[in-house]
């Protein structure tokens, strides 16, 4: 899936090798995109040493347009403040991604960097998604 023309333009593609290595890796969480029982995408994530954010590396969807790419976002930050119990989504994105910084945008993420990557302009945004408390405090 990263190796299509589209989506090899927009990141950093790792090998087959980089991503057993990647997997193997605590830190790291792999995520699979499934609509109608197959596989769709993938996302890969990078939980930080802080305990409370999570690096968003990488959201690939294999069928671009189709709408799945918006939804399984909202449902990977369900995931990280659920089940990873964190506070704090943070991705980087280059400037020329348009469809990447729309979607980003469109879903609440919001720019707090920029930095220089191989002469190309990335640009950070953040999103803080609130972690639910396990106390009931309706006794």
């Amino acid at each position: 899936m990263e190796q299509d023309a589209d989506t090899r333009a927009c990141i950093l593609p790792y090998t087959l090798q980089q991503h057993r290595h990647q997997f193997e890796r605590a830190e790291i969480v792999y995520l699979s995109i499934y609509v109608f029982d197959e596989l769709a995408g993938f996302f890969i994530l990078k939980l930080d040493s802080d305990h409370s954010s999570v690096e968003f590396r990488r959201v690939v969807i294999a069928s671009k347009g189709l709408g799945i790419g918006q939804p399984a976002i909202l449902a990977m930050e369900d995931y990280c403040r659920d089940q990873l119990r964190r506070n704090r989504i943070w991705l980087d994105v280059f400037e020329f991604n348009r469809r990447g910084k729309h979607i980003y945008e469109k879903l609440g993420y919001r720019l707090f960097d920029s930095r220089d990557h191989d002469g190309k302009k990335l640009l950070y945004y953040q999103k803080n998604i609130t972690v639910q408390s396990t106390t009931d405090t309706s006794r």
